[in-house]
C-alpha cells in the first residue's frame, strides 16, 4: 500500500509530495497532468522489475509507449530538461511472500521508505536518446511510532493498524554512499547491521538493486520489490473482457480485463463447503454475489454463471435476466462488462496492492455511478477492519474530469490538479499541483500546503446546483462534496445569481 509519494522532475510533477489513502479519487481537467501521477507510480512498478531502460520505455506517451527516455524529465520550453528525476514512497509491504524461485520471504518490518533518483547521461553508443544512471537508490524503515505522522487516514483505526505494522528494526536496507570519488549501492543484510553489505558501483548499474533480490539475502527487500510490482494500471478493455478462457488458464484478472472467465469460475470453486453446506450452494454463492452487485448497474440481472464446453474446454461469462433469456459476455456492453470484473476483483482475496484505473465513469449511466463508486472503495482495504482474506491490503487510485463522479466521492478522498506556473533557476514552466479539501486529514498532514480553492470545486459542482436547500442529513463518518456546508452557501448564492 502506497501511503505517500513524493515526485520531481517526472514529466510536469515538480516537488509533488501527496499522502495517499485506501481510495483516492483525483480530479483535474485534460492536460492538467493528473494521468502523469499514474505514470509515475506504474514507472516505479517497473523499476522493481526490469532495467532502467525497459521500465522508461514502458511509460505510456502520446504514441503508445516512450521511444525517447527524455521524454520522462520536465522540459523547459522545447529544448531544455532536467537531468534527474526523483522518487520517494512510503508503503506498508505484505509480510509474507515467495521469491522468483518460490522460496518463502518473511518481513521484519513493513513500514519502509524507498527513495530512488535517476539521470540522463549522454551515451556515444546511444547518440538520439541516450541512457539513464542511476544516482541513489535507499530503503530504510519508517519508525512504527511515528504511524500517527504517516498514517493520519487510520487515525483511531488500532485493529487495522495492528493487523499490517511489524516490526523494530534501525538499519537501513539499501543505501547509497561515495567511496574514493565513485557511488557505490550498498544491500545490507535484514538481519540488522551485522554482516558486510554487498557494494554495487552505481554508474554501472543497468537496473535498480531493489529489482535483484532474493528471499535469501533480502526477505525484506524482496517483499518491498513483491509490493511494488503490485502496482499496476487497470486498463479494462471490452475484447479482453468478453474472450472465454481455456479449463486451464490460471485464475487472475489481468490489467486489461482478461482472465475474468477462468477467475470467477476459480472464486466459486474455492469455497469451502461442509457437510451441512454443499458445495453446489457454496458456489452458487459466490455468483449471486456477482449478480447482486450487476443489479445495482442493471435491473433486470436474474443470476451471473460460468458455462462450462466441455467439449472445446472453455469457459465462457453469461448473465441471465429475468425473464430466462441468457446474455453471453460477447454480447453485454462495455459498461456492464466493465462493472462486472471489478465486482469480481472486489471478492478476489488475492487481489491486493495498488490499483489505479482512470474515469471509471465511462460506459455507466449517470444515475449509476454512485454505484460504481461504492464498488471501488469496496475493493480498498476497510480500515475498520483487520487486514485478512475477507478485507485484503488493496489500494485504489482513480483519476476523472466527470462532475458527477467528484460530486459523490468522500470529501476526504478528492485531490484535484491544477496547473500553476513555477519558477526554477529563473525560468517559467507549468507544473502540476494536488490540493484537497479543508478540514480533512490530509490538511492535518500537510498544513503549509493551500486547499483547494472553492470557485475551482465549483467547476465541478455547477452543473447540478440544487435549486432547493438539501434536507438535513444524519452524521456519519464521511460526507460526499455536494454536502459539505461550507459549500452549500455557495451553491445556493450561485443559483440565486443565475
Amino acid at each position: 500500500m502506497l501511503t505517500r509519494l513524493k515526485v520531481s522532475g517526472f514529466k510536469n510533477l515538480i516537488d509533488v509530495d501527496v499522502p495517499l489513502g485506501p481510495f483516492t479519487c483525483v480530479a483535474g481537467a485534460n492536460g492538467t497532468g493528473k494521468s502523469n501521477l499514474f505514470d509515475a507510480i506504474q514507472f516505479l512498478s517497473a523499476l522493481a522489475n526490469d532495467t532502467l531502460i525497459n521500465a522508461a520505455r514502458s511509460v505510456r506517451s502520446e504514441e503508445g509507449r516512450t521511444s525517447d527516455v527524455r521524454d520522462l524529465f520536465h522540459r523547459i520550453g522545447n529544448t531544455d530538461i532536467t537531468t534527474k528525476m526523483s522518487f520517494e514512497a512510503d508503503m506498508i509491504i505484505p509480510q509474507e511472500g515467495l521469491d522468483d524461485l518460490g522460496q518463502q520471504a518473511k518481513a521484519t518490518t513493513t513500514f519502509l521508505r524507498y527513495r530512488v533518483v535517476i539521470a540522463y547521461r549522454e551515451d556515444d553508443n546511444l547518440p538520439s536518446s541516450g541512457t539513464l544512471e542511476l544516482i541513489e537508490e535507499r530503503l530504510g524503515r519508517l519508525k512504527l511510532g511515528d504511524w500517527k505522522e504517516h498514517l493520519k487516514f487510520a487515525n483511531k483505526r488500532k485493529e487495522w493498524r495492528d493487523s499490517v505494522l511489524i516490526g523494530r528494526r534501525a538499519a537501513p536496507f539499501i543505501s547509497t554512499r561515495t567511496q574514493e570519488g565513485n557511488r557505490v549501492i550498498r544491500l545490507h543484510q535484514d538481519g540488522g547491521s551485522s554482516g558486510r553489505p554487498q557494494a554495487i558501483l552505481a554508474k554501472n548499474l543497468p537496473r535498480t538493486v531493489l529489482s535483484t533480490v532474493n528471499a535469501l539475502e533480502s526477505p525484506t527487500v524482496l517483499l518491498a520489490r513483491r509490493e511494488m510490482q503490485s502496482w499496476r494500471l487497470l486498463q479494462l478493455e471490452s475484447s479482453s473482457l468478453r474472450e472465454p478462457d481455456e479449463f486451464t488458464t490460471p485464475p487472475g484478472l489481468g490489467s486489461d480485463g482478461s482472465h475474468l472467465p477462468a477467475t470467477l469460475y476459480q472464486l466459486a470453486q474455492s469455497q469451502n463447503s461442509t457437510p451441512l453446506t454443499p458445495k453446489e450452494e457454496q458456489e452458487t454463492w459466490i455468483y449471486d454475489r456477482v449478480a447482486a452487485r450487476l443489479s445495482e448497474l442493471i435491473d433486470d440481472v436474474s443470476a451471473v454463471r460460468i458455462d462450462r464446453d466441455e467439449r472445446r474446454e472453455l469457459l465462457t461469462l453469461a448473465v441471465k435476466d429475468h425473464s430466462g433469456t441468457v446474455h453471453p459476455a460477447r454480447s453485454l456492453s462495455a459498461g456492464t462488462l466493465r462493472f462486472l470484473a471489478l465486482s469480481v476483483l472486489e471478492l478476489d482475496p488475492k487481489a491486493t496492492g495498488l490499483i489505479c484505473m482512470e474515469e471509471p465513469e465511462n460506459g455507466i449511466h449517470p444515475a449509476r455511478i454512485p454505484s460504481i463508486l461504492q464498488l471501488l472503495q469496496d475493493i480498498a482495504t476497510d480500515v475498520d477492519y483487520p487486514v485478512g482474506p475477507d478485507n485484503p491490503l488493496c489500494q485504489v487510485i482513480v483519476n476523472t474530469y466527470s462532475p458527477s463522479v467528484v460530486q459523490q466521492v468522500p470529501d476526504e478522498t478528492l485531490l484535484v490538479a491544477e496547473l500553476r506556473e513555477m519558477v526554477q533557476d529563473s525560468q517559467r514552466f507549468n507544473g502540476v499541483r494536488l490540493s484537497w479539501l479543508s478540514d480533512t486529514w490530509r490538511t492535518e498532514d500537510l498544513p503549509d500546503v493551500h486547499p483547494v480553492s472553492k470557485g475551482q470545486l465549483l467547476a465541478y459542482l455547477k452543473p447540478t446546483i440544487p435549486r432547493n436547500p438539501l434536507p438535513e442529513l444524519k452524521p456519519k463518518k464521511s460526507q460526499r462534496v455536494i454536502e459539505r456546508s461550507d459549500i452549500q452557501p455557495l451553491l445556493f448564492d450561485l443559483s440565486e445569481i443565475e
